[in-house]
């Protein structure tokens, strides 16, 4: 599906379809905002080949696994990043790579599911902010995507909170099985959220760059904001994995001081035993001449000899405070 967003020359705004293309051309004082939703690949490359984007560019966009980047063109600034479809409790983003080709009078987006971001964005209410200009929405659309994600975040806050206090009262294999699959969604969003920083960091360059003038210093304001947000989602995500982290080395600590215990109590255990069988050993043997056998009170001396090894023992355990 295209949807068009154009700005005429007379500050109004029309919303539509390929259709306002060609206005857009006429027009040399009007701004359009082009939004390519899933289409097929071979009609997309079309667009975009007559919009002079960058061959690179389009492959990097139409690309399945590539990561996100910023990148400056002679009449354009290309960014791909990773916005959001889906998501649900455990942190398992449903990612949405959404590129951006952002020229002086034109903003591509191209995106090959429905995302969350430009869906509430495109609308006769943001127009204010491709009037001002088409870099503009473009930033708009990425911080908002990253709020989405920032809202989230708050939301398994709120879970990992609980799971850490149920864990102190009663920890188990099952929540250490589930702090263990947050940990592991998360090293994946951290790495995600390094590439935002990065094309954060990129974007104040651009800002203060002189040989281009597609971002200028008006938009000084809204790059440090959405790079503040950036920096917050990078610190968040390690913040939580980090408390993951500690929940789950917590619960080996628990876990291993419980074993030893168990194993510490055997080994008194098996300490006790061994002199007794030692001596119920020798004197459960078949030789004929046994002389302590033939005694009248060697049944009872020798369990007393038993009983007085068994007391010796736990005293010097105790004093040792293995017990």
């Amino acid at each position: 599906m295209i949807k068009s967003m154009l700005i005429s020359a007379n500050r109004e705004t029309v919303i539509g379809g390929p259709e306002l293309i060609a206005s857009w051309q006429a027009d040399e004082q009007s701004t359009l905002w082009l939004d390519l939703d899933n289409l097929d690949l071979a009609q997309e490359k079309k667009i975009l080949t007559e919009f002079n984007c960058h061959p690179l560019a389009i492959a990097d966009a139409q690309g399945e696994r590539h990561p996100p980047k910023i990148e400056l063109f002679k009449d354009y600034i290309f960014i791909l990043y990773r916005g959001l479809v889906a998501n649900d409790e455990s942190l398992r983003f449903g990612h949405l790579p959404i590129s951006m080709f952002i020229g002086k009078r034109l903003l591509i987006t191209r995106h090959a599911q429905s995302s969350l971001a430009i869906n509430e964005l495109f609308n006769a209410n943001s127009e204010k902010f491709l009037k001002r200009s088409p870099v503009h929405m473009a930033l708009r659309l990425f911080h908002r995507s990253c709020g989405f994600y920032l809202e989230e975040l708050f939301t398994f806050e709120e879970e990992l909170e609980k799971i850490e206090d149920a864990f102190q009262l009663s920890g188990n294999d099952h929540m250490m099985k589930q702090i263990t699959l947050y940990r592991s969604q998360l090293v994946k969003i951290r790495r995600t959220f390094n590439y935002h920083v990065n094309i954060g960091d990129t974007l104040r360059v651009l800002v203060d760059d002189e040989d281009t003038d597609l971002i200028t210093d008006k938009e000084n304001h809204s790059v440090n904001d959405l790079r503040e947000r950036l920096d917050r989602l990078l610190s968040l995500s390690q913040m939580y994995y980090d408390i993951c982290g500690d929940l789950i080395n917590g619960y080996m600590s628990v876990t291993s001081h419980q074993l030893n215990a168990t194993m510490r109590v055997l080994t008194v255990i098996t300490a006790l035993f061994v002199p007794l069988t030692f001596l119920a050993g020798i004197y459960g043997m078949n030789f004929e001449n046994i002389p302590e056998l033939k005694a009248e009170y060697g049944y009872f001396i020798l369990l007393a000899l038993m009983m007085l090894i068994s007391i010796v023992l736990l005293i010097v355990f105790k004093k040792k405070r293995w017990l």
